[in-house]
């Protein structure tokens, strides 16, 4: 009775993690990792597992991350690491993470598409709200009153003091 009891609950068992992992595929390329509990944004040290949606990364050339609770605290620290106590510079920053704003999903920070002066605030005020795709961040412009889309390569210190300003 006790080995047909054990044999039935294993066999429970591994349909379950077959199913999981059926129905939820493989992690995303490049998703993680994430954010623990502790971990603190270093340009406002607010607590960045309190925002889930609004988390951005970047990653060193040694394999260490730095976690941020928006994408505008993620652009100040990558314009001017060493005002943040960080040792290295833009040149050992590689992979960047933002959060697209309707999937949720973790997406490459230097191909998305950021929409700035809408209505929408992150944790921080007024953000950067990053899009994978043009279309969205074209609809999200229309729907929140944004003042315009721009890449990655076109973000700057002028771009911050614009979104503070308005």
């Amino acid at each position: 009775m006790k080995k047909t009891w054990f044999s039935a609950v294993l066999i429970c068992t591994l349909g379950l993690c077959l199913r999981l992992a059926f129905f939820v595929g493989p992690a995303q390329a490049g998703a993680g990792p994430f954010p623990g509990p502790r971990d603190k944004c270093p340009v406002c040290g607010m607590f960045i597992a309190k925002y889930p949606e609004w988390t951005a990364s970047i990653q060193f050339g040694d394999g260490s991350h730095v976690f941020f609770d928006g994408v505008k605290d993620m652009l100040k620290f990558y314009l001017t690491p060493q005002k943040y106590g960080s040792r290295t510079d833009r040149s050992s920053m590689g992979t960047i993470r933002v959060k697209d704003y309707y999937s949720l999903e973790m997406i490459d920070g230097r191909n998305a598409y950021y929409v700035i002066g809408s209505d929408v605030l992150g944790p921080m005020g007024k953000e950067l709200i990053p899009f994978a795709r043009q279309t969205d961040a074209a609809e999200f412009l229309r729907d929140h009153r944004g003042r315009r889309i721009l890449r990655f390569n076109n973000l700057d210190n002028v771009i911050l003091q614009q979104l503070e300003l308005h």
